[in-house]
């Protein structure tokens, strides 16, 4: 889930007065921008009701279950940054058209997928796609409007598609899965794909701000390669424990990678992600803030599909329709969000939504193993979603206001890549609490109790989410440097 536009001429701004009401072509490249970023999203959660499914056409073990999910958004999180410097350096729209043309062919590999290496790599390829997309959609939004309340309302607009893509993920793998097959649930995204290209050729022009600047690749390795270490020793933990070597190893070797990292970062004349950029509070605070919700709102979607059809015995289509609610009570929430941070200021609004959220995830974990719909899935996840969408929108506003224009993209990859990396390590680190809770067990007692502690955990992370924001986050435009 931005930057700031290019700075105009003094003959421009001699010339023509800033506009104050964006013009209807502005708001056709505002929805061509939004339906990239819905669909990465999308493709976030979508696979969740017809994971079943998968398993058994391609005889995936429960592990490589959880990797269709982490291969996607490893790469989608670890690449991102190099999206977005690319973006900045050789064109928002051309990185568009190629991150969605990426994306939509590694979809059609994945559908077609006869072995389960040769669905996760699709769906790791799919994640690359994913990151260059994914920057250039918000860059795009906030070069093409002025600042100011258009600019706020476009990105309520963005920020609410987006956490939709994810709430509308269980919705339509299930009515895909049920009535078509689980290959369906990839295979989608090509005649979308193929329209959202044709409305980028026609509708966005091309800006970049990046110069003679060049990509930093050693980078943009060193943290996937990291991220990806980090999520295989937490998924370990399940088998091996958190003693033994077989998760030490990937654990240590992933934080290594990361540290070599910020290393080659502080060392090198091009930096993928120059460190220089958190010397601005609001970046900083905003990013930390839109990790730590990230890490919960993600495991959210996959423990509520799981919970409905392993426990509650609802099929995949029934599963997608429990959590229409929540689809529709995350577009609410971050469409409500400009009024009120117009009213209380974007850090209290974040707050609020976080506090939100994180009474929805202390009301789910009081599930049973024969809830019913209305307060074991419908109630709590309203909660839930119209929090998380209530926080995003002020999140990514504050962290698009401490950008240069010439870090535009860059900064858009940073907080998609916050959020991203927050909901891969997220799920990683959460459905291993659950696993541990459950002890093997495979009743619904066993696994309620399981999902139950995971998401206790998550109210704990929000609540310690919304301390961090009260405390850090930018009261004033003054304090935002």
């Amino acid at each position: 889930m931005t930057g700031m536009p290019q700075a105009p001429s003094n003959a421009q701004k001699s010339l023509a007065p800033a506009p104050t009401t964006p013009s209807p072509r502005t708001w056709a490249v505002v929805l061509a921008a939004c339906a990239g970023a819905f669909l990465v999203v999308l493709d976030v959660s979508v696979v969740n009701v017809a994971l079943p499914s998968m398993r058994a056409d391609l005889g995936l073990s429960a592990t490589g279950l959880q990797w269709v999910l982490n291969a996607y958004s490893i790469a989608f999180a670890g690449f991102m940054l190099l999206g977005g410097r690319a973006a900045d350096i050789y064109g928002r729209k051309r990185m568009f058209i190629v991150g969605l043309s990426l994306f939509t062919a590694a979809s059609v590999a994945g559908g077609l997928a006869q072995e389960g290496w040769q669905l996760l790599a699709a769906r790791a390829v799919q994640g690359l796609g994913a990151a260059v997309l994914a920057p250039a959609t918000l860059t795009i939004i906030t070069s093409a409007v002025p600042p100011g309340p258009a600019r706020t309302r476009a990105i309520a607009t963005w920020a609410a598609v987006g956490a939709a893509g994810g709430a509308a993920g269980g919705f339509v793998g299930g009515v895909l899965t049920d009535l078509l097959s689980w290959r369906w649930v990839l295979l989608i995204n090509v005649p979308v794909g193929v329209v959202v290209l044709a409305a980028a050729v026609v509708w966005l022009t091309e800006s970049r701000t990046g110069g003679s600047r060049r990509l930093d690749l050693p980078g943009a390795v060193l943290v996937t390669g990291g991220l990806a270490a980090v999520a295989y020793g937490i998924v370990q933990t399940e088998q091996s424990g958190w003693g033994a070597g077989g998760t030490l190893l990937p654990l240590l070797g992933g934080l290594a990678l990361l540290g070599l990292f910020l290393v080659v970062e502080a060392r090198t004349k091009a930096p993928l992600m120059p460190l220089k950029l958190f010397r601005s509070r609001a970046v900083s605070a905003a990013n930390t803030a839109m990790l730590v919700t990230g890490s919960a709102s993600f495991a959210m979607w996959f423990f509520m599909t799981v919970y409905a059809q392993n426990v509650l015995g609802y099929t995949p289509l029934e599963a997608g329709l429990a959590l229409v609610p929540s689809s529709v009570s995350v577009i609410v929430g971050s469409k409500l969000a400009p009024s009120l941070m117009a009213r209380g200021g974007a850090r209290n609004v974040a707050v609020l939504g976080t506090l939100i959220a994180a009474t929805g995830f202390g009301w789910q974990s009081m599930m049973t193993a024969d809830g019913t719909y209305l307060t074991a899935i419908a109630g709590p996840g309203i909660l839930m979603m119209a929090g998380i969408g209530l926080a995003a929108t002020p999140l990514a506003a504050l962290a698009t206001s401490g950008a240069d224009s010439d870090d535009a993209g860059l900064v858009s990859g940073l907080i998609n890549t916050s959020r991203t990396m927050g909901g891969a390590l997220g799920l990683s680190i959460l459905s291993t609490v659950a696993a541990a809770r459950s002890g093997g067990a495979t009743g619904p007692e066993g696994l309620t109790a399981g999902y139950a502690l995971a998401f206790r955990t998550g109210t704990g992370v929000l609540l310690a989410g919304a301390v961090l924001m009260l405390l850090w986050l930018p009261r004033t435009a003054a304090d935002r440097a």
